[in-house]
């Protein structure tokens, strides 16, 4: 499958209470045919971040932004626009990073969390050096991933929760957004 270049057609889910960000590599060929992010049925993300947020998996864009939002997640990705196979994330070439910097200023991010070691490399490299805060990286939900075991990826993912009760959140609050 040749390259193609791929400009990110998605927006960033924030609000200005967002106090954790999450960062992929770029949208899926799935993702943007559904229109949001982690789109593929067999992707895990969803099913992680539910589970160690203590709630109910979200099925819809709108319960997806919610499950977020009432979290003080943002989510979106480290690039803007590269060439691409599929979504092969080894493939990428030619990566041109998002305006992470204009995003951390509109909201309270003080911890940065990517999902899979290529979005890790790339923003420690790309993006680090503008906005002075190392990220974690945490296992890929891909199902390409599959050396990665559900219960294993609910062991990394849970640091999410630990860093939100560290800065104070209640878990499962129901708050207006």
């Amino acid at each position: 499958m040749p390259s193609e270049k791929i400009v990110h057609p998605l927006q960033p889910v924030f609000s200005a209470d967002s106090r954790i960000l999450i960062l992929g590599t770029m949208p899926s060929p799935k993702s943007r045919e559904t229109g949001f992010y982690y789109g593929h049925p067999q992707n895990r993300f969803w099913r992680v971040l539910a589970a160690v947020l203590q709630q109910s998996v979200p099925n819809s864009k709108e319960e997806k932004i919610h499950l977020l939002l009432q979290n003080d997640i943002a989510l979106w990705d480290v690039l803007h626009s590269c060439s691409i196979n599929g979504a092969e994330d080894a493939s990428i070439q030619e990566p041109e990073v998002n305006d992470i910097l204009g995003l951390l200023k509109r909201t309270s991010i003080t911890k940065i969390f990517t999902t899979g070691q290529k979005a890790f490399s790339l923003y420690e490299k790309m993006v680090f050096p503008v906005v002075g805060i190392h990220a974690v990286c945490l296992p890929s939900t891909s199902p390409a991933n599959c050396r990665c075991s559900f219960t294993q990826l609910l062991q990394a993912y849970s640091c999410i929760a630990e860093e939100l009760q560290i800065m104070g959140d209640d878990l499962g609050k129901d708050k207006t957004v």
